[in-house]
């Protein structure tokens, strides 16, 4: 696929300066640390190079990172090796892959990752089958479709690249309109946070399982 080829592309350079573990990054490994026990199972969807699943992987039972770019997943399991993170376990996978049980996890983190999918609504179903009662839904990313003169600026090129395939289709999600996407599915919303405002409003969403 298209897609997973450019991410494939990208992953050698994931790991640079300024491009992986950045301020909110680090922000949002602190806000989802409170949400954690020691006995969970935790799923990072989109995991990329797993710098994130590896933070999170000393407070928890296990962590299960997949993604879609195996060139990612080859780079988080070399850290993970490294690292001597033995419940880190990484995956080459979409959210939809079978291997994947539903009630299985007690959190799934989603960083930056459902404005690119082609149906968010879909995704969320799908996260919602693979916690357990309860478990929590963990999403993070950047909220385009919130109404600035910066935002629109900067969002045009975006939108025009993603048309055209040079990008990922980008759904342009407000704050409330990722609220809603995730609320719809039978999702009690926790917490709503926003970590950065310029120039990209950056959002933090935590939701419940019923």
């Amino acid at each position: 696929m298209k897609s997973e080829a450019m991410w494939d592309s990208l992953a050698k350079n994931w790991d640079s300066p300024g491009v992986s573990l950045g301020q909110n990054d680090i922000r949002i490994i602190e806000k989802t640390k409170k949400y954690l026990r020691a006995s969970d199972t935790i799923l990072d969807y989109g995991c990329a190079t797993g710098s994130v699943a590896l933070e999170l992987a000393g407070t928890v039972s296990s962590v299960h990172g997949i993604d879609l770019s195996s060139n990612m997943i080859d780079i988080a399991r070399n850290k993970a090796a490294e690292r001597a993170r033995s419940n880190a376990h990484f995956m080459h996978a979409t959210i939809f892959d079978e291997r994947l049980q539903p009630e299985s996890f007690d959190l799934i983190l989603s960083l930056s990752i459902l404005h690119l999918v082609e149906n968010p609504s879909e995704v969320v179903n799908r996260i919602y089958q693979l916690l357990k009662p309860q478990g929590k839904f963990v999403v993070a990313g950047p909220c385009l479709g919130e109404r600035t003169l910066v935002s629109i600026l900067l969002n045009l090129p975006i939108f025009l690249l993603s048309r055209i395939g040079l990008l990922p289709r980008i759904s342009f999600f407000s704050v409330s309109g990722l609220t809603s996407v995730i609320s719809n599915e039978q999702f009690q919303i926790l917490e709503t946070d926003r970590l950065s405002v310029r120039p990209i409003t950056e959002c933090f969403i935590v939701a419940r399982k019923g």
